[in-house]
């Protein structure tokens, strides 16, 4: 019998009371879902179910400004988003979870493992350099540069029909996010060595980061795997088939 819920939750974080989105289903031990930029939950269509199916509870939340969830604050930044994950795993989580993070999700999901390692049992991590040395060129972020852009009016429409302001709040949404990506993150790669957690690091063959960024990040990590996948930086959606047993083997333990 399906347990889900989907809506609004309240935690205390980027401001009192903030009214954050989320789809939650599933017996088991818990995974939280992070969703990348100009995206939702919905982009993790391809995953959630065949999680779950495999055993987990998976909750899947919307960060402020994005999705369903209301824009809250004056700029984006990922330390204030990992903050905000790690109150949504203390207080609606209730406790330490694995975590699944793509693009800027990947992002935040190391900001969380560096902050409070305790609510980090395994993590996968997908398609994201951690400093701008990381970043290939010729990618997909280079096409959101401009609002008018074929990609950025794509996701324009998916902003619209789920945010709480509207279209009309979108150039305000769009002029945070290229602002916080022309700036952020800039990770020391040596920071990673204190974090325990089990990684997984995974990208498509033609991502947005390099293949010589994510090695170097499994080689500072203590306990890390490399998987390269045929495919770009949109690999949970382009192949699930082949991407959904590589997560959900590596959240059971396997390979140690």
């Amino acid at each position: 019998m399906s347990t889900e819920y989907t809506g609004y939750v309240k935690i205390n974080h980027p401001v009192p009371d903030t009214e954050i989105w989320h789809q939650v289903d599933g017996d088991g031990a818990p995974v939280v879902l992070l969703h990348g930029a100009f995206s939702a939950a919905a982009d993790w269509g391809g995953q959630y179910r065949p999680i779950v199916d495999a055993g987990f509870k998976v909750y899947v939340p919307e960060r402020h400004g994005h999705g369903h969830s209301a824009d809250v604050m004056d700029e984006f930044h990922y330390e204030a988003m990992a903050d905000e994950t790690i109150v949504y795993l203390d207080e609606v989580v209730g406790g330490p979870a694995h975590l699944v993070g793509w693009s800027d999700g990947a992002v935040i999901a190391f900001l969380v493992a560096l902050k409070r390692p305790d609510l980090v049992n395994r993590m996968v991590v997908l398609g994201q350099y951690l400093n701008s040395s990381g970043r290939a060129a010729g990618g997909l972020l280079d096409s959101i540069d401009d609002i008018d852009s074929e990609i950025v009016q794509f996701l324009r429409p998916d902003y619209a029909a789920a945010a709480p302001e509207g279209d009309d709040h979108f150039p305000v949404v769009f002029e945070k996010t290229t602002t916080m990506i022309a700036n952020e993150p800039e990770i020391a790669l040596s920071d990673l060595s204190v974090i325990t957690a089990p990684t997984l690091v995974m990208q498509g063959d033609h991502d947005e980061v390099t293949l010589e960024h994510s090695a170097e990040i499994v080689g500072v990590l203590p306990n890390a795997r490399l998987a390269v996948l045929p495919g770009t930086h949109l690999i949970p959606i382009e192949t699930p088939g082949v991407v959904n047993p590589v997560i959900i083997n590596f959240l059971n333990g396997d390979p140690a």
